[in-house]
């Protein structure tokens, strides 16, 4: 019997039933024993004919495996995981060709046993949510590349308050023309970065001008040419924000190539909080997202969903937070 023909007979949505099979609290108590009942007088079996034992395996998805980010994320997973007796498998589904290695992850996943999924900076499409569910994999998002969808768990950051907080204090240090180098189009926590940093701006009655606005990839080399774009302006700002740690490292190259010293000429501040941010000449100002926070709390709140315990909250956000180095300089002192 499929899961299909169970939720019909049950009269609710085939991811009713995909909550209930995953423990999920959000069902309503006569619903659950409902379907319950369906699944036990059906036979019903996960996976085809047997029920997969417990395999000790979570698998963590990032688009990329290129940045000193996912490193940190991989850390607090890893420390999670390693608490309660499981191993991570770490793979990667590219954002180029990316439907062919959602194909091929997909297929891998179907011809292994896994316990659970933590995707991160995915888009939760309706091909890879339905298939998914046809795993009946519990699954917890980390930063989620569109709207958050409330029938999966997510865990993110502050990064509107974020990026408020960093535009503001650039402003506290008298500077008026700020450029902005955002990160990838179309993703949720870009968007909610560029949003702060207008906040920013228009709460101190400073007009958003367009010129000051450059888009990035949340990797050095689009930091760099951004940062090389907004130098270039004739009238260029005494301020870059960017929206990743990595970006602002971009942005510090351009400035040396253009013969500009940081903080005396241009002052700069990132988003992240890197190990990279303490080590850079002069360390870099910026927004500490906590990263390995966030990889530890994603885990915690898979394994609940693999014993099936019911989940606080369905999208959880960690505070970001102003940390102060030496990248920034009063302007006009």
């Amino acid at each position: 019997m499929t899961i299909s023909a169970i939720a019909a007979a049950a009269g609710v949505s085939v991811p009713t039933v995909s909550r209930v099979l995953n423990g999920r609290s959000d069902v309503a108590p006569g619903t659950r024993e409902r379907v319950e009942a369906l699944l036990r007088e059906s036979g019903y079996r996960r996976r085809g004919a047997v029920v997969a034992a417990p395999s000790g395996l979570v698998d963590l998805v990032f688009n990329d495996l290129d940045s000193p980010w996912a490193v940190e994320i991989i850390r607090g997973v890893e420390e999670a995981l390693n608490t309660e007796g499981l191993s991570v498998v770490v793979s990667a589904i590219h954002r180029r060709g990316s439907a062919d290695s959602t194909r091929k992850w997909l297929d891998t996943l179907g011809a292994r046993p896994s316990d659970g999924a933590i995707l991160v900076t995915t888009d939760l499409d309706s091909f890879l949510h339905a298939e998914l569910q046809r795993l009946h994999l519990p699954i917890v998002v980390i930063d989620p590349a569109g709207v958050p969808d409330l029938e999966v768990p997510t865990i993110g950051a502050t990064n509107w308050t974020g990026a408020v907080n960093a535009t503001e204090y650039l402003i506290q240090q008298n500077h008026r023309r700020i450029g902005f180098v955002a990160g990838r189009p179309g993703i949720w926590c870009s968007r909610a970065r560029l949003d702060g940093y207008r906040a920013g701006l228009e709460a101190a009655g400073i007009a958003v001008d367009p010129d000051l606005v450059q888009d990035g990839d949340f990797d050095y080399a689009s930091g760099f040419r951004a940062g090389t774009a907004l130098l270039a302006l004739p009238y260029r700002p005494s301020a870059i924000f960017a929206a990743s740690d990595q970006m602002a490292l971009g942005v510090y190259e351009a400035a040396r190539q253009q013969g500009l010293r940081i903080p005396d000429d241009l002052s700069v501040v990132g988003f992240d909080d890197l190990p990279e941010a303490g080590w850079a000449s002069p360390p870099l100002t910026t927004i500490r997202q906590p990263l390995s926070d966030m990889g530890t709390l994603a885990a915690r709140t898979l394994v609940r969903l693999i014993r099936g315990d019911a989940v606080e909250s369905p999208r959880i956000e960690l505070s970001t937070r102003l940390v102060q180095r030496a990248s920034v300089r009063a302007h006009g002192t």
